[in-house]
């Protein structure tokens, strides 16, 4: 599996929502974020009568042979907490509200595998990542520093992977990720249960001596077995190159088949349904007091304001549309 070429989309998916603009600290929707692909502790969904999920599920077909080989990277963000214990300034002063939330990416990875050997027995991953206590001296945008304490709390869990052959040269493989962590305090509310949550889940799958199935356009003869396959809180789609199907991205937003980053685009916004002129002019419309507050916050907000704020007129100019292609309107019939 390539991850490299699919390592724009796979990025966009993880960091979908992280921070909505004004991308700063102080804005009401930003105090509550990671609104895709979470998936807590078992403990914690079930106390919730909206049906919070501890886990996610993908279903999805592959073409080949018992020497077909599946790969699986399970992704996701680790949240923690940022506070700062105490500034020494030279100018001004930090926005940054306590427990701030940041997020470090994480991955788990089962090396390929012949579907033969999924089929006889099925495979069951346990991961797990420690607590951890960081104290760093940060100067921030302004000038002052400070000591910035990072809490992070353990998480465990699972990734089981079963295959059924349902024809000569087809399978179906199911991808079940659990979150496992213990509920430090029982009556966590939702902010305390995202910190041992799994956050913006989502699967990068490959295959070597085999093909996946489009779920969306699959061929005639596999309607009636596509409609088996059940997912939840992701769908699978091929990407990669127009026409490959060596890779899926089991992905917590709808994605079409080999969806791509727009070229015009000069880097992540995050914004759901990001508009990149229209976040671009508003970033541009910011005081000083508000750049001042995203430069202290967060390093992804920091860059998108930078990014912004340098960019050329020529770049920006391209936001404004683009023509795909080109074709020849119909002919009035009458």
């Amino acid at each position: 599996m390539n991850l490299e070429r699919v390592e724009q989309i796979a990025k966009a998916v993880l960091y979908e929502g992280y921070m909505l603009y004004p991308y700063r600290p102080s804005s009401v929707k930003n105090r509550q974020r990671w609104n895709f692909g979470v998936v807590y502790p078992n403990a914690y969904s079930e106390m919730q009568d909206s049906g919070e999920p501890s886990t996610m599920r993908a279903e999805f077909l592959i073409e080949g042979s018992d020497h077909t080989a599946l790969e699986i990277k399970l992704r996701f963000l680790h949240l923690r907490t940022r506070t700062s214990e105490g500034t020494n300034q030279a100018t001004g002063g930090s926005s940054l509200p306590d427990g701030w939330q940041e997020a470090v990416e994480r991955d788990v990875s089962l090396p390929p595998t012949p579907l033969a050997d999924i089929a006889t027995k099925s495979l069951h991953h346990e991961f797990s990542f420690p607590d951890e206590t960081r104290f760093d001296a940060e100067r921030n945008g302004d000038r002052s520093v400070a000591t910035v304490v990072r809490n992070q709390d353990a998480i465990q869990g699972t990734v089981a992977l079963s295959i059924i052959r349902i024809g000569p040269c087809l399978f179906k493989a199911s991808v079940l990720v659990c979150n496992a962590t213990p509920l430090k305090n029982p009556a966590a509310h939702r902010n305390d249960a995202l910190m041992q949550s799994l956050v913006s889940t989502h699967l990068v799958l490959g295959v070597t001596g085999g093909e996946f199935v489009s779920l969306l356009e699959p061929p005639d003869a596999f309607q009636d077995v596509v409609c088996q396959c059940y997912n939840v809180g992701v769908w699978p789609v091929l990407v990669g190159e127009a026409g490959q199907r060596d890779t899926m991205l089991a992905s917590p937003i709808i994605l079409y088949d080999y969806p791509q980053i727009a070229p015009e685009s000069v880097g992540d916004l995050f914004d759901g349904t990001e508009i990149d002129e229209i976040l671009s002019l508003r970033i541009m419309t910011l005081t000083d007091e508000e750049k001042r507050e995203i430069r202290n916050s967060d390093q992804r907000a920091r860059q998108i304001l930078e990014r912004t704020d340098s960019m050329p007129a020529e770049q920006f100019m391209k936001l404004h549309g683009a023509v795909r292609s080109l074709r020849p309107l119909k002919e009035d019939a009458s």
